[in-house]
This record gives C-alpha cells, sequence and structure tokens, in this order.
C-alpha cells in the first residue's frame, strides 16, 4: 500500500502544542506516513527533524476581518433566538475604533451584521467570505503548493484562524480532503468557527453534540471523536523533572509541600492578582495556625507578560516563588505568543511537583485531576473591582460549565475568609473532588487520555484510505 502523504495545517502557533510538541509526529511515522507541516509559525520545525514546507507572507483578504466579525455575531444573534439565553451575548468583543482602519472594519462588520442576520444571510456571509479569499495571492500560493506536492489530507489543527481559510479552500479547488481540529473545550458555544472542512476531530460526544447543534449544516459522518493531544504528555514520564533538579533550577524549598496559582489573562480575571494575594494570606494563616511549611508556586498565565501582579509577589517573596511558563513572544497579540517543547516538562512537572492548583475557572482542573490532584476555584467579587462590569457569575455561566456533573467536581471558593480551610481540604486529599472532577473530564475528553494522538491518526487513516 502506497504512504499516504499528509499535509499539517499550522495557521498560528496555538497548534504546536498539541501536534508538534507531543508525541503526534513519532506516531504517525510509525503507522507509515509521510508527514509534512504546513507551517506558518515562526517556529522552526527543522529543529525538532520535522518535514515542513514555510507559508511565507500570508495575508488575508482585507475585508475578511470583518467578514469573520459579522459571521460570529450573526451566529451569536441566532444562538440567542433559538435558545433565548443571553449568555451569548458575554461571547462578544467590543468593536474597535483606535484609528482608522480599526474603525472601518468594525463599521463595515456591523453593517454586514445589519444586512445579514438571519440563517440566509449567514450562508451569504460565509460564502462571500470564500469568495474574496480566492481573490487573494495568498490563496494563488496555497494553490500552487498543493498542485505541487499532492498531499492525501491536509489536516488544520485549529478552526478559529482566517489565515487557515485559504490553504483549505485551495485544497478544496484541487479535491483534496480537509479536516479540522476544534481547538479547546469551549470553543463551540463562542461562535469561532472560520473555517468549512470536509472532517471536523473534537474533544468528545459532549462536543461532537455541540458542533451538530451550533452547525447543522456538518453530518454526522463528518465527526471524528478523538480526544486531544493537550493532556497526553502529563501520562509520559519522560516529562517530569527529578524532583531535587526541579526544586534547586526554580529555588523551592525541599522541606516545604507547594500549591500552585494559576493565573488568568487580564480579560478573563482582571482581579486576579488581588485573588493571588488572598491565597497568600491564607497559606500564611495555615503555616501560622498548623505549625505548616507551606508555599506557592505562581505560574502565570502564558500569554500575560503584565507587570499587574509585580505588588503582590513583591510582598510576598518569602512565600510565593513565580515559575513563569516558557513561552516565546514574536509578536503583541496573544496569538503570536507560542509554546515551547521545554514548557511541556515545566507545566507537567509543575503539577506533579505541587499539592492542588488554585485559579479562576480554567481547564487546569482536568490537567490536575490526570495527577489525582484537586482544584479550586475561585468563586467572589473582591470588594475593590478593576471592572465593575466584571464578575466570577459572568464566568461560570459561560457554557461549557455547564457540562460539569457535579458542583463537588471542584473545590469553591465562596470568600476570602474561607480559602484556608479550603486549601487544608484539598491537602488532605479529597477523593470525592478528584472522583467527581475525573467524571467531568470524561465528559469533555474521550476516555483514555493518552491516546488521543493514536485516534487522530486512525482518523486519517480511514480518510485517506
Amino acid at each position: 500500500m502506497p504512504t499516504k502523504k499528509i499535509f499539517i495545517l499550522l495557521p498560528d502557533g496555538v497548534g504546536l502544542r498539541n501536534f508538534a510538541f507531543s508525541n503526534f509526529y513519532k506516531i504517525g511515522l510509525e503507522k507509515k506516513f509521510d508527514i509534512t507541516y504546513w507551517n506558518n509559525t515562526p517556529f522552526d520545525l527543522h529543529s525538532l527533524g520535522f518535514k515542513e514546507i514555510k507559508i511565507n507572507n500570508a495575508k488575508s483578504h482585507p475585508l475578511t476581518d470583518s467578514y469573520k466579525n459579522a459571521r460570529k455575531h450573526i451566529e451569536l444573534n441566532l444562538n440567542i433566538r433559538r435558545e433565548n439565553d443571553k449568555v451569548y451575548d458575554t461571547y462578544r468583543f467590543p468593536f474597535a475604533y483606535k484609528n482608522v482602519k480599526g474603525a472601518f472594519k468594525s463599521y463595515f462588520a456591523r453593517f454586514l451584521i445589519s444586512l445579514y442576520n438571519s440563517d440566509k444571510g449567514l450562508m451569504k456571509v460565509k460564502s462571500k467570505m470564500k469568495t474574496i479569499e480566492k481573490k487573494t495571492d495568498f490563496y494563488k500560493q496555497c494553490v500552487q503548493t498543493l498542485e505541487r506536492e499532492r498531499p492525501n489530507f491536509v489536516f488544520c489543527t485549529n478552526q478559529r484562524p482566517v489565515l487557515a481559510i485559504a490553504p483549505l479552500l485551495a485544497a478544496k479547488e484541487l479535491k483534496i480532503p480537509t479536516g479540522t481540529f476544534i481547538f479547546s473545550w469551549d470553543n463551540l458555544p463562542k461562535a469561532t468557527m472560520v473555517v468549512e472542512t470536509d472532517y471536523y476531530f473534537v474533544w468528545s460526544e459532549h462536543m461532537k453534540s455541540e458542533l451538530l447543534k451550533y452547525y447543522p449544516d456538518i453530518k454526522e459522518k463528518q465527526i471524528f471523536v478523538v480526544g486531544t493531544p493537550q493532556f497526553e504528555s502529563h501520562f509520559d514520564e519522560k516529562n517530569l523533572i527529578d524532583k531535587v533538579q526541579f526544586f534547586n533550577d526554580y529555588g523551592l524549598d525541599l522541606n516545604k509541600k507547594y500549591i500552585c496559582y494559576s493565573g488568568d489573562d487580564i480579560t478573563t480575571c482582571p482581579d486576579d492578582p488581588q485573588y493571588l494575594s488572598d491565597v497568600a494570606d491564607a497559606v500564611r494563616k495555615i503555616n501560622e495556625q498548623d505549625n505548616k511549611s507551606l508555599g506557592l508556586i505562581f505560574r502565570r498565565c502564558p500569554v500575560d507578560f503584565s507587570n499587574r501582579f509585580d505588588e503582590v509577589l513583591a510582598r510576598n517573596k518569602d512565600l510565593i516563588v513565580p515559575i513563569s511558563p516558557i513561552w516565546k513572544k514574536i509578536g503583541e497579540q496573544w496569538n503570536t505568543i507560542l509554546p515551547t517543547k521545554e514548557d511541556v516538562e515545566l507545566h507537567a512537572s509543575t503539577i506533579f511537583h505541587t499539592e492542588m492548583v488554585v485559579n479562576l475557572g480554567s481547564s487546569m482542573v482536568f490537567d490536575y485531576v490526570c495527577f489525582k490532584k484537586p482544584c479550586a476555584y475561585i468563586n467572589y467579587d473582591v470588594s475593590n473591582r478593576v471592572n465593575e462590569k466584571w464578575s466570577v457569575s459572568k464566568i461560570y455561566n459561560y457554557m461549557h460549565f455547564r457540562s460539569m456533573p457535579s458542583k463537588k467536581a471542584v473545590i469553591w471558593l465562596n470568600s476570602a475568609d474561607e480559602i484556608a480551610d479550603k486549601i487544608r481540604l484539598g491537602l488532605e486529599g479529597n477523593n470525592e473532588t478528584i472522583e467527581h472532577a475525573q467524571q467531568w473530564f470524561e465528559i469533555i475528553n474521550q476516555s483514555s487520555p493518552k491516546e488521543a494522538s493514536d485516534r487522530i491518526w486512525e482518523a486519517i487513516e480511514l480518510i485517506a484510505d
């Protein structure tokens, strides 16, 4: 049987962790695939021994961003109309008017929304977006690449970037099958789908149901339930740094046990510094009252390079050790901040060498349950909020939290005063919390999480056959 040539399209850097820094490539080679990364990131995949074709000068049509934003808003409007649920309004971002170019894009998007705010109108917006992308030099470049290389399948690692549209349209033009991976557990209710492909790879049956609900034109036979490579690294002992080395490398005290505080970006949690301070106060209280020796590791959000935590860290430098993710900042936008292979090890080792995690509503609950460790969710507003319009209630009303089968899946921190007692509960090894978190994990991600890459390649094998 001839070797099948597979293109792995990386339209931006967010797919690197799942599909370059995991065992995904190695497993594909073992299955005798000829794999080429179609790489639109600044990262040099040759350095990892991968075959790659660099995408140069990728540029979407000047109006595509406006059409993308219009599509998003129309989809959210239609979801509200169908379900009578205002949660979809919370997924909108404000239009930008800071400069002439940004203002034009915003006004044009708003014009499109007013003109095409219906199911039929949505189809016209999608069609027009494809038409204008086919007029770009980038599209012509993609056609030339695919005509020369003739892969059997193009697999897109992320459904969100506009720069994925042209390569996938070029493949469709040449009758090459295409597929896309739905990147994150919260993406589908947010109307983040930008591309249209022949096949869709989702984390779970739950996500499959969401895909069919929000995109009824997609048929069940087009969907493969595969899980996500995001958690695979946690099950590979080679990614775990030895305790003595880890503690020495990051200036940790071998006589202490550590709790991890995992930060969010400033939009998701503008009050993160105050929450970190509250947790530090609680840990200090436990140490004094219980004669404990606990410390805090602060892992900031990888795309947060702000100085907003500096004052809290300086005030608690005897207690908090910041261990920042090893990501590279290539540009100013969040999607130009790239993960690294080194951070895969650091992330897994931070979890392995800490007792529990505290944060506001992130998927770290699933990272920690991979290690049978609990997560505590911040669940109160501080008195001096940075943004009076922001509240934790907004976060936990998001659609993806409705997949939680039991509120016992996390330890809820409902006020600053109860953090100490709740941390004590977490340190006791609350098996009930971990059991419920595991049940939640199995809803949002396919069972046997370490086999996700295998399942993806099995699906690709069926498609490319």
